[in-house]
């Protein structure tokens, strides 16, 4: 297979995924993450930078007690 193939085939294929990925959204990404955070101040969790990197652990410790 010719290089030029492989490319025009990759790049045809990010085109297709972000053109889909736009169509099946089921809401603008501001709005997801206004959810998001508005959900997270009603448990009393700030966005702040140290806070974060808590806030990341804790999800994954109860992602594998789930799994």
């Amino acid at each position: 297979m010719k290089a030029i193939h492989v490319l025009s085939a990759v790049i045809g294929g990010a085109i297709a995924g972000a053109a889909v990925g736009l169509l099946f959204a089921p809401e603008k990404g501001s709005d997801t993450r206004s959810k998001i955070a508005d959900i997270l101040r009603q448990k009393g969790i700030s966005l702040k930078k140290g806070k974060m990197e808590e806030l990341v652990e804790e999800i994954e410790d109860q992602i594998n007690e789930t799994l």
